[in-house]
């Protein structure tokens, strides 16, 4: 199975389209207790005030696996109807910021699966028309602030999808003048909180380009001086809640790349840029504090630790990073509530789970952990159920 995800690995970093029937069979890894429904009623019985979800997608199994996050412990535990169907080969997910839909890029289908939702029970409903056309080899989904637009990079073509997102359905439509150019191989797109500026990681071509966002019409500019320098394969990309950073993990060249944006939307290199990772970073993630940041290192099977300097945008590595994870670790998520790390190990098919220390930003991995995933997990997302949605971190 190992060889199997290596291969996976390898048809991704090469950009290739293929049938991947090494890796569509069974997980080789245990399955977890349903939950669903009596999610609710076990959290509150424990005394926990709050209902998170954890969304991860299984490229080589083209599933959507989901999990209910226990508030107190941080463990994982299957939802009812999980693995949901996806296209074939999903890569990256996204939860919008009202919590009502979760979309994800299927890189062999060149499409995008929409979902509705269900925020007492995790489960995930396909939304009527999906999956929706994207470009070749759609790689991640990035949702602006508002919820009313999305973007996927196209990792095949070269170019970034834009929708409009239906509020009452969900329904992705997508916006004229929709592709819009990039560079080479985009595969990660983030927008900073306002929604004014969205910027676009080039693994093919090292670089981030930067663009202003129409926050009416989601129309994007290309921002002046565009596109900004970035390491050796730019795979992961995240911005801070203050707006103020841009953080890019470089899978080629071990390193991670921060940035302060200017005023007009630039890009300029913090102070001591690039710092180091351990091998092949393939994402990145940030706290909602803005306090601490994570990156999983592929090639070394662990996960880096850095605290940000609010002011300078300094990366300082925690004690004690990196710090252990599964086989192949491709993705990365921290809970709404800033209490629990989850990385996803697409070599070994399954979660690591960790609890942050809240003053130092150092990780302990939870008791059960990992967890079962389905074969070949490589993004995730979280989110917090508020009333009748579930909101995902900022």
């Amino acid at each position: 199975m190992h060889q199997a995800h290596f291969v996976v690995r390898t048809l991704l970093a090469l950009g290739i389209a293929t049938a991947l029937s090494a890796c569509s069979g069974s997980s080789g890894s245990q399955r977890l207790t349903p939950a669903g429904a009596s999610l609710d009623t076990a959290a509150r019985s424990a005394g926990a005030a709050r209902i998170q979800f954890a969304y991860v997608a299984n490229f080589g199994s083209s599933s959507v696996s989901a999990y209910g996050i226990d508030a107190k412990s941080g463990a994982l535990t299957q939802v009812a109807g999980s693995p949901f169907a996806a296209g074939s080969g999903p890569v990256g997910l996204a939860i919008d910021p009202k919590g009502k839909y979760a979309y994800v890029g299927n890189f062999f289908d060149d499409t995008v699966s929409g979902y509705t939702l269900n925020a007492t029970t995790g489960a995930l409903t396909s939304i009527a028309g999906s999956p929706f056309g994207a470009g070749t080899n759609p790689y991640s989904a990035t949702i602006a602030p508002t919820g009313k637009f999305a973007y996927v990079p196209n990792r095949g073509s070269g170019s970034v999808s834009a929708y409009a997102i239906d509020a009452s359905t969900g329904a992705l439509t997508q916006l004229a003048g929709s592709p819009v150019l990039v560079g080479i191989n985009p595969v990660g797109v983030a927008i900073v909180p306002s929604g004014k500026f969205a910027y676009v990681i080039n693994r093919g071509s090292n670089n981030v380009t930067a663009f202003s966002v129409n926050v009416k019409t989601g129309a994007l500019k290309k921002v002046t001086g565009s596109p900004f320098a970035a390491g050796t394969g730019p795979d992961g990309i995240a911005i801070t809640p203050s707006g103020k950073f841009v953080l890019v993990a470089n899978l080629s060249s071990n390193n991670v790349s921060a940035y302060s944006i200017q005023s007009s939307g630039a890009l300029k290199a913090v102070a001591g840029s690039p710092f180091g990772a351990g091998t092949q970073p393939y994402a990145v993630t940030v706290d909602p504090s803005g306090a601490f940041a994570y990156v999983p290192n592929n090639g070394t099977n662990n996960v880096s630790a850095y605290t940000i300097d609010g002011t300078s945008g300094v990366l300082t590595q925690v004690a004690g990073s990196p710090f252990g994870a599964g086989t192949n670790t491709d993705g990365i998520a921290v809970d709404p509530s800033g209490a629990f790390v989850y990385a996803a190990n697409d070599g070994s098919n399954n979660v690591s789970a960790y609890s942050i220390d809240a003053s130092s930003g150092a990780l302990t991995q939870l008791a059960g952990s990992p967890f079962g995933s389905g074969s070949g997990p490589f993004q995730i997302s979280t989110c917090l159920r508020s009333g009748h949605t579930c909101v995902p971190a900022p």
